[in-house]
Parts: structure tokens; sequence; C-alpha cells
């Protein structure tokens, strides 16, 4: 089932595969699975479920812009029998699927298409509404099933589960935050646009797309009245972001601070929670914030 890699010998394949570790779930038969961060690991683990092996590229604490691949991943997406990614998120990643896979992929934003939500046009961030991920499962399914035909049905079975779980994490993101007593929160950097566009909030971000922008003085005071204007109660940090910007924000608003995960990647600390639990503590921390419920 897995492709040669062109231009390395057998036993060289086998030596650098061995050392890419990240594997999350495990056949020595099925499928291959290469996902380049963690959301659209969270996919490929439940859909391929026991009967297929799913590496992520982005080790938990890797900041996945900032991913730069190893010559054994590299090798690891020449081998599989399944890439999964996203476009312009880890131009690295882009470059060495353009480079050296031929097989299968799926390009998320070709399944689900980007939108131009409250972070502006090309807001990549699509796993923060659960129901965009729902063409994904069903994409990478397919895909499965193609690769490894006796299994189809196990396949499509595991995408509707997981289909099922995401559906009821939009339900209850809707009704939790359907009576706030405000919409607006403040966040470190734009990673919340399809959240707050799926459940009607207003998102105020420190920074911009890019997680490392530093903002002027002049907008660090404008963010410090729009707090005090607003009657907002929490400035968010992020994982995997420094925090010291949205610290200091908060320090001179006088409010509280919190911690929304854009689940971009696990980190050391939540190396044990899974998507679903990670939008759900999302989901506790914003309802507290605004006066939810």
């Amino acid at each position: 089932m897995r492709k040669p890699v062109a231009l390395l010998g057998a036993g060289t394949v086998a030596a650098l595969l061995a050392g890419c570790g990240g594997a999350s779930s495990a056949s020595d038969d099925g499928p291959v699975v290469v996902a380049a961060f963690y959301p659209f690991a969270y996919v490929a683990e439940r859909v391929a479920g026991d009967t297929g092996t799913v590496t992520n590229l982005t080790a938990p604490g890797v900041e996945p812009h900032d991913l730069e691949l190893s010559p054994q991943q590299v090798a690891s997406l020449s081998e599989a029998d399944l890439v999964v990614y996203e476009k312009a998120f880890q131009p690295a990643v882009d470059d060495a699927v353009e480079q050296n896979v031929d097989g299968a992929t799926v390009e998320v934003t070709a399944v689900a298409p980007l939108e131009e939500t409250t972070a502006g046009d090309g807001d990549p961030h699509l796993w923060q509404d659960p129901t965009k991920l729902v063409p994904v499962a069903e994409a990478v399914a397919d895909e499965l099933a193609e690769a490894d035909p006796d299994n189809a049905d196990r396949y499509r079975s595991n995408a509707e589960k997981l289909v099922a779980d995401l559906d009821a994490l939009d339900q209850e993101f809707a009704t939790t935050l359907a009576g706030c007593e405000r919409q607006a929160f403040v966040t470190s950097h734009e990673a919340f646009g399809y959240l707050a566009m799926r459940y009607d909030l207003e998102m105020i971000s420190i920074a911009g797309i890019a997680p490392d922008a530093e903002p002027s003085p002049a907008r660090l005071a404008e963010l410090r009245d729009v707090v005090r204007h607003e009657g907002i109660t929490t400035v968010f940090t992020e994982t995997l972001v420094d925090p010291a910007i949205a610290e200091t924000l908060a320090a001179e608003a006088d409010v509280e601070t919190g911690v929304l995960d854009p689940i971009e990647g696990l980190t050391d600390e939540t190396n044990d929670e899974d998507y679903l639990s990670l939008m759900r503590s999302n989901l506790t921390e914003l309802a507290k914030a605004n006066g939810c419920g």
C-alpha cells in the first residue's frame, strides 16, 4: 500500500521512518496518513481508528506556523498513502507536498473553503467552527476507503461518529453563547474569527493573523479604552504564544487574564487532551468572561 520514495533506497527510507515518531494510531498493514498539524491529525485519527497509522508533523509545543521539516518528515510525506494539510498555513509543508507527494491528499480548504470572518479574508483557523471539520472528516474517509477498500465501511462509520460529536459540540456552543451579557472578547491574535462568526461574537485581537506580530503603543492604548468602554472583564492569552503583551494590556485596563487555546497544536500540558475537550475548555472560559448562562 505504501509507495516507494524517489531517490532513496529502501533501507534508507526504513531508517528515516523509524526515527519519525508521532504516530497516534497504528496498524502494521493499514493505510499510512500524515497530517500537517493537530486539528487535522485529530480528524485523521478519529476516521482511521485502529485500522491506519496517523502521524502529526507538528510535535507538541511547536508553533505550527514555524514548522521546519526534517529529512525524516519529508520521507514520511513521500511514503504516506494520504497527506492532510492546509495550504498556505505552513509554507514548509506546502513546498514538501508539491515536491515529494504524488499520492492522495486532502487539502482542507479545497473541501472547506476559507471565508471572510471577523479576522478578515483568508483567516486560516477554520477548525474554530466545528462544522467546518465535517467535510474534512468525510473527505478523509473517502480517501481511506479508496486506499483500503476492505475497511471502507469502517472508515465511513468512524467519520459518521466524529460528525455526530462535532454537531453536538456546535450545539453546546450555540446554546451556551446565546444569552451572554456581552458579545466582545479580546485575545492575543486573530485565531478565533470562525468561532466569532459562527456564534455571533465580536473578536477584538491585539495582534493580527500572525501570532508574533507586535502592536504599537497607540494600538494598546486604543484597546485599553475599548476594554473599559465595552465592560470587558478578561483579556485572553493563548497557548503557544508569549502572553506578555496580553498581560500588559490586562494590567493597564485593570481586568483579569484567561487562556483561550487556538488548538493549532498541543503542548506538554495539554498532550492528554483532544480537540473536543479543548474546545469545551474554551467555551467555559468564554462563558465565564462574557457572562453567559
